[in-house]
């Protein structure tokens, strides 16, 4: 018999993340779990099955069908308690509560004032503003110049902040987070990149406030995870931190 101690895999880097969703506790053995295997013996309630399988004819029974399991696997698409997606396995399961849509819409709004005001002060000290509306007058590089200043700096911003800790300072000061829909934890830069882009570059190139309004808006209606469509591109959900 080999006297080595047993090797075990290093942890994942991200499991120092303290608001990572942690695996339930096993249960003790012999607790009474109803997929415990059975005891030795014919302890079955059913009796022994008959001989050559317990399908017509002697057949083995055909396997159950597989669901993929997860929050956008195949079968159950949301992976609730009791559904097929994972057999009870619901991502949402130790997080913290689905942080409220009508706070998520404040906490965005101060993102957006904070940052629109270095957005100002910026286009200003380069020359990059225009507020004229003269029609025999546009000058397309200005406005262009804005927007791509907008888009730079409210993605930057986004996808530092929520890599870091998973807050803006919006989210923060009204006691929300995001967080990863699979595991609860802060999401990573690249997919933090994601949510911002998706929602950020067509507020600052096309749509302004109406694409705000539909992407943000889109929680109010959601279900079961009232996610924005930025939520829903990087998979990521708004958790309560109060």
């Amino acid at each position: 018999m080999s006297t080595e101690p047993p090797q075990f895999p290093s942890p994942p880097p991200d499991d120092n993340d303290p608001f990572k969703k942690q695996p339930p506790p096993s249960s003790p053995q012999g607790g009474g779990s109803p997929y415990d295997a059975p005891p030795p013996g014919d302890g079955s309630p059913y009796g022994s099955p008959p001989p050559g399988g317990g399908g017509p004819g002697g057949t083995p029974p055909p396997p159950p069908p597989s669901y993929g399991g997860g929050p956008y696997g195949s079968g159950d698409p949301y992976g609730s308690p009791g559904g097929p997606g994972g057999y009870g396995a619901d991502p949402l399961a130790g997080m913290p509560p689905l942080a409220d849509s009508g706070k998520r819409v404040l906490a965005r709004l101060v993102d957006m004032i904070l940052v629109g005001i270095v957005v100002g002060l910026l286009s200003w000290a380069f020359g990059t503003n225009e507020y004229d509306i003269d029609p025999d007058k546009v000058e397309y590089g200005k406005s262009f110049g804005q927007s791509l200043l907008a888009a730079v700096l409210y993605i930057a911003y986004d996808s530092f902040m929520i890599s870091r800790t998973g807050q803006t300072l919006g989210k923060k000061w009204l006691g929300m987070r995001v967080a990863n829909l699979n595991d609860g934890a802060t999401p990573t830069l690249q997919t933090a990149l994601v949510r911002s882009a998706v929602l950020w570059l067509p507020f600052a190139f096309c749509c302004a406030c109406i694409w705000t309004a539909i992407s943000g808006g889109w929680s109010f209606f959601d279900k079961p995870y009232k996610q924005g469509l930025h939520d829903k591109a990087a998979k990521t959900v708004v958790v309560s931190t109060t």
